[in-house]
């Protein structure tokens, strides 16, 4: 008896495997994908597609001639213009993929000690400069170099200092008007004007320092924190995203999530609370 016809009914074991191998992968890319969409303008267009899609489906199936006829020079048409639609979104996306960041989280790392000094002082300087209405732009480099869009700053090469950044950023001062990059951990650059967002979707009452932050955002991985001099209101730009009101201490819990690394910020703790215990035992 020929029970050949068995082998395409039960799979085996390896071939199961496999399977779900692949369609994990398939998902997972997926998933990245479109996390890395959410929350810009590529979201709004994607569910354009999605609708256009269903629609195109919808007209074969009723045999609609004169629409599939003119749904197919469309598709046409966006076959040649998405990629330059998405152009931010397939660059960030290939520097992700290049930076290994697309598969895992990556973050650019230093001394813990170090960076936490500096979000000390960028987050001292920050309250200062929200609570006196003052205006700024702070960019804080990770991987992705920006070396193209700050060549118009003066080079400062200093040590980080919340003193120095607010002078930098008081009014009428001759550095104000620009955006302040902070490099490996030392304040390089200020003066900086930086490509502006032209996302349609960003809120029209945000000024040339939001989409100054989410324009450097949008082509690398910077972290960039704007202070409006309307209200005060401090917002943080990452991948195309703005974070907005955000308040001292919600500010350092952004920075020390996206500049520390998770076992070193947490060791960090385990020694303060371990010298603090020591002290108290000698008190």
């Amino acid at each position: 008896m020929d029970l050949s016809f068995l082998s395409g009914v039960f799979a085996s074991p390896f071939n199961i495997i496999k399977s779900l191998l692949d369609i994990t992968i398939v998902a997972y890319i997926f998933y990245q994908i479109l996390k890395l969409i959410m929350g810009t303008r590529a979201e709004q267009l994607l569910k354009g597609l999605v609708l256009l899609l269903i629609f195109s489906a919808l007209a074969g199936f009723l045999r609609l001639d004169m629409v599939n006829w003119l749904l197919s020079k469309l598709w046409l048409v966006f076959a040649v213009t998405l990629p330059v639609v998405f152009q931010p979104e397939l660059r960030r996306l290939l520097e992700q993929i290049g930076r290994g960041s697309f598969f895992a989280s990556s973050r650019f790392m230093m001394d813990e000690d170090e960076y936490a000094k500096i979000i000390s002082e960028i987050n001292d300087a920050v309250s200062v400069l929200s609570r006196n209405k003052t205006g700024a732009l702070i960019v804080l480099t990770r991987e992705t170099g920006i070396g193209e869009y700050i060549e118009s700053g003066t080079t400062l090469d200093a040590v980080v200092s919340s003193s120095l950044l607010v002078n930098i950023f008081f009014p009428n001062s001759p550095l104000h008007d620009g955006a302040a990059v902070i490099s490996d951990g030392r304040l390089y650059k200020a003066g900086c004007f930086l490509p502006l967002s032209d996302n349609p979707f960003v809120d029209k009452e945000l000024g040339t320092r939001h989409r100054a932050a989410l324009g450097i955002s949008e082509v690398s991985d910077v972290i960039a924190i704007a202070v409006s001099e309307e209200t005060g209101s401090v917002s943080v730009a990452m991948e195309g995203k703005l974070y907005r009101f955000l308040d001292r201490e919600s500010l350092r819990e952004l920075l020390e999530r996206e500049l520390l690394r998770k076992d070193s910020f947490r060791s960090s703790l385990i020694k303060r609370w371990v010298g603090e215990y020591e002290k108290g035992k000698k008190e």
